[in-house]
């Protein structure tokens, strides 16, 4: 199954690779709009400002690519992000694939950015986390959050509780970095890449 990482000019796009290779994957890096198109999986990675990686998306002409894919496709912290509506980061309009919101995160007085691991509790229908026994430590770097909503499918507390995992169909986002997260994170991406056609549309 091919996989491509989406270079969207914003990311530490070599860990995520290091991750899926450890996997026996070898994912293609490209934002050639084709090679997107006809990949079995798609990863959207993303580090930065909503905002910077939507211009660059847009730069890239892959905004229409992104919102037409049917194969599963992961957003990877800032990544899940811009699967959503909209960000508050930047007052900006996201790719709309998530019918979800991103806001700034209300840590009640706790350092920003949230960085470190934390728990991420099922919440919801979720292939991504076959085999693992919740809640499960990932690991964690942001300051904007979801709010949990009926697109979530795994949730975390830090001041608030956020959603740590969202999906619409065939896109699911992952605020944390599972390429950053051990044993648990190889596992999710293990289970993406062995998504099927009747997870993508539960």
């Amino acid at each position: 199954m091919s996989l491509v990482i989406v270079d969207t000019s914003c990311a530490n796009l070599s860990s995520v690779k290091f991750a899926f290779e450890r996997l026996g994957v070898q994912p293609v890096i490209s934002a050639d709009a084709t090679v997107i198109r006809n990949a079995g999986k798609v990863v959207l990675p993303g580090v930065g400002t909503a905002k910077a990686a939507m211009r660059n998306l847009r730069q890239l002409e892959l905004v229409d690519t992104l919102s037409s894919l049917e194969q599963p496709v992961l957003g990877i912290c800032l990544g899940m992000q811009l699967l959503t509506e909209w960000s508050a980061e930047g007052d900006v309009d996201c790719l709309g694939l998530i019918p979800a919101r991103t806001v700034a995160l209300e840590s009640q007085g706790r350092p920003l950015p949230h960085m470190g691991w934390n728990t991420v509790n099922e919440a919801g229908h979720n292939p991504l986390l076959r085999g693992i026994q919740a809640p499960a430590y990932c690991y964690f770097v942001h300051s904007y959050a979801v709010a949990p909503d009926i697109t979530t499918i795994a949730t975390t507390d830090y001041g608030q509780r956020f959603a740590s995992m969202i999906r619409s169909k065939n896109y699911f986002g992952a605020q944390f970095h599972p390429e950053r997260s051990g044993a648990v994170g190889a596992q999710i991406l293990k289970n993406f890449m062995e998504l099927s056609d009747a997870d993508t549309r539960a």
